[in-house]
């Protein structure tokens, strides 16, 4: 390995680590975990389901965690539902060819969001319009949000009932952070759940 390439991995892993240190500093990031776990636990509780949604690199994080309700996250316990509604292409295909694709979303949520169930968004620029046009119908729908986006969180925050806004502006550190934030907040799901 060349110094310089040396010098670029570790200026990478500084920049990680910078944006997991102001998480983990941020009394605000607690408080919102807390928030977030109540919501999902009381949504779960009442019957309800989790749908998640991103696009990218987002509907990555989406299906992740999604796996990990229906799964298991980090104990073996009963099925937890979860839909990531990136998943089904014929579907997605369907709704862009017939609505557009700022609408593959929101018919979705339209499909299938109960008042009990929660609505997990991921937006690293917190501008994507799909992604907000599925809030604004969840809303309307008395569906719980919470979302996952970068420090441009002005679009997204009035739909939200919890926002989880990563400091940063560079999309692999504010994808780093929504993976570790929302690794932690299933921990405290399946935690409040299952106890023991």
């Amino acid at each position: 390995m060349t110094l310089t390439a040396h010098n670029f991995f570790a200026s990478d892993l500084r920049a990680a680590l910078e944006v997991h240190r102001a998480l983990t500093e941020d009394p605000a990031f607690e408080r919102k975990l807390g928030q977030a776990v109540d919501l999902a636990v009381a949504a779960l509780r009442e019957g309800g389901k989790i749908l998640l949604a991103g696009n990218g690199g987002s509907a990555a994080d989406a299906q992740h965690l999604a796996a990990e309700l229906v799964g298991r996250f980090s104990k073996n316990r009963k099925a937890l539902p979860a839909i990531s509604l990136s998943t089904d292409t014929s579907v997605l295909t369907a709704i862009a060819n017939d609505f557009g694709y700022e609408e593959v979303f929101a018919r979705q949520v339209e499909a299938h969001a109960q008042t009990e169930d929660m609505l997990i968004v991921f937006s690293t620029s917190g501008r994507s319009k799909n992604i907000l046009r599925a809030l604004h119908v969840a809303k309307d729908r008395g569906v719980k949000c919470v979302g996952f986006c970068g420090q441009n969180a002005a679009e997204m925050s009035p739909f939200l009932d919890v926002c989880f806004a990563v400091p940063s502006n560079d999309t692999p550190r504010i994808q780093e952070g929504h993976i570790l934030l929302g690794h932690v907040l299933f921990a405290g799901i399946e935690r409040t759940l299952f106890p023991g």
